[in-house]
């Protein structure tokens, strides 16, 4: 349960985080390639194109390195060992 939990909150970190960093990349691929501005073609671009793919990229990334870690943890958890009380 805390796998998918984990998970779930790296997919929704991931996609937010994702989609901002797809509009900071498609604002500067605009830049650089001197897309047009036309009727707003580059802002379809970045909005379209761009955000979308971030935050599938990111919400992916995202919910995988969460569920990773949790995955970690749970085993860590499970090696550990139990050590005797001294009753003093």
């Amino acid at each position: 349960m805390k796998i998918t939990l984990l998970a779930f909150a790296g997919l929704i970190i991931g996609i937010f985080g994702g989609a901002v960093l797809g509009v900071g990349l498609g604002l500067a691929w605009t830049e650089i390639a001197n897309t047009s501005d036309f009727e707003g073609y580059s802002g379809m671009l970045v909005f379209f194109t761009f955000m979308p793919l971030g935050a599938v990229v990111g919400g992916l990334g995202g919910a995988a390195l969460f569920a990773l870690l949790a995955i970690r943890d749970r085993d860590v958890a499970l090696a550990r060992t139990l050590q005797p009380r001294e009753n003093g």
